[in-house]
Order: structure tokens, then C-alpha cells, then sequence
């Protein structure tokens, strides 16, 4: 991938400088309402999986100052992109690894982990963007190794939160169960009012022994199809999505 391929572009109205190879998978909406809904604080560690660009691990260290964590990536040269667009934001604390989450080992514990996991269908049709569907496509089981391996790298109490797609719920549920991960909250992306949900936003919390809670979720576009003022905060002014 050169240089001249390189596609300069932001998030959070400006405030985050973003970078994307101008073919090949390109981020949505999805890593900013993802990094929006985590409950990070100043000196705490997040981890996050398949990081790409790095598109959610910018927006949550330009919402909470003063965070350190890690983006992996098994994409080489997409974590080396991430690395440039972290440095190119100031982000000290921040590193982007070219390594594989199914086989990762990390010396510590982190505050924090989170993904935006591959959720198309293995039966679907498939992209003919190498890169596109490497990024969107799931493998059996790689929703729970995922989850596993997060988990595991978490301190007790130490949230999980993933954006998936509404009808992978029921394996997320399960997965992050398996990995320890309890006290589980979905907050729905409603596309428009009376609509069905697509994408989910769901947390967990490793040893967390509360009932299920399903939220009220949050409205993303009105009926003309522009962006809500609630949506508008998040995307524009990196507002946080709370769990409540």
C-alpha cells in the first residue's frame, strides 16, 4: 500500500485527524458510537480488537484525556496506518500492534475492552475487496475468541462492550458469558423511530453478577433522514453514550 493511495479524512467534526487507504474497507458510524459508550476515565487502559485505522481507540482518547491502551490489528499495514494516525493526534499513550487477538498475550490487566467485530455471515455473498472482507466477514467461532481473549486480559470489573449486529445477539450474549463477562446491557441504534435495530451496542463486566438490562437505545436519524441532535452529539462533538 503506498502513500498516493491514501485517503485524508477526520471524525468528531475535525477534531480528530483520521486517515484511510482510499480503496479497501472504509469505517462507518459504527467505531464512533462503539467509543462513545466506553466508560473510560483519565490513566485507565483500554484494549481494543481489530482496531483497522483506528478509528474508535482516536475518538475515545479524544473524548477522555490522559488514557493508554492498545489497538490490535492482524493487518500489518492497517496497524501501521492506526500508529500514523496516532501519532499524527498527539496520542501518546496509545500503541497500535500488528498481531493476531486469537493468539495475543499481554503482560497486565486492562480497565477496559472493546471491539467492533466481523459480523457478516460466512454463507453471504462475499466482497471481492480482499481487505473489506477480511475486516466484515466472521469465521466460525470468532465471535467467542474474540470475546475470550478480551476477557481474559481485563481486571476484575474491567468492561467489555462490543457493536454487533442485532441478530448476532444471542451468540454475543453467550460468548460473554463464557468469558466471565456478566452484568450484560444492550443499548439498540435505532435507524429511525418504530424501526427495527440493526446494530447493538452490548456490555458486560468480567465477574459481573447483575440481571440482564435491555435499554432504552438511542434513535439515529429523523424522519428526514438527517442525523438527531442526540446522534449529532456524539458524532460531531464526541459526546459520551452512557449505559443507563
Amino acid at each position: 500500500m503506498t502513500a498516493d493511495l491514501r485517503h485524508a479524512g477526520s471524525l468528531l467534526g475535525g477534531r480528530v485527524r483520521h486517515d484511510q487507504w482510499a480503496t479497501g474497507h472504509r469505517t462507518g458510524i459504527e467505531p464512533v458510537f462503539l467509543a462513545a459508550s466506553i466508560p473510560a476515565q483519565a490513566g485507565e487502559l483500554v484494549l481494543e480488537a481489530g482496531t483497522g485505522s483506528g478509528a474508535a481507540l482516536l475518538c475515545l482518547a479524544a473524548r477522555v484525556a490522559g488514557i493508554g491502551g492498545v489497538g490490535v490489528e492482524r493487518d500489518a499495514v492497517l496497524a501501521g496506518l492506526a500508529g500514523q494516525n496516532i501519532a499524527a493526534n498527539g496520542f501518546a499513550g496509545l500503541t497500535a500492534l500488528a498481531a493476531d487477538i486469537a493468539t495475543l498475550r499481554l503482560d497486565g490487566a486492562f480497565d477496559h475492552a472493546f471491539a467492533n467485530p466481523p459480523w457478516h455471515d460466512e454463507a453471504g455473498t462475499a466482497s471481492p475487496d480482499a481487505a473489506r472482507e477480511a475486516a466484515r466477514r466472521s469465521a466460525p467461532g470468532l465471535l467467542h475468541v474474540w470475546t475470550k481473549q478480551l476477557g481474559k486480559h481485563l481486571r476484575h470489573r474491567g468492561t467489555l462492550t462490543l457493536v454487533v449486529a442485532a441478530a448476532s445477539l444471542p451468540a454475543c450474549l453467550d460468548a460473554c458469558a463464557q468469558a466471565g463477562c456478566g452484568s450484560q446491557a444492550v443499548l439498540p441504534l435505532w435507524p429511525r423511530a418504530g424501526m427495527a435495530a440493526k446494530l447493538l451496542l452490548l456490555r458486560a463486566i468480567k465477574g459481573g453478577r447483575a440481571p440482564f438490562r435491555l435499554l432504552p437505545g438511542l434513535v439515529l436519524h429523523d424522519a428526514d433522514g438527517r442525523f438527531t441532535p442526540a446522534a449529532e452529539a456524539i458524532l460531531r462533538d464526541g459526546a459520551a453514550l452512557a449505559f443507563d
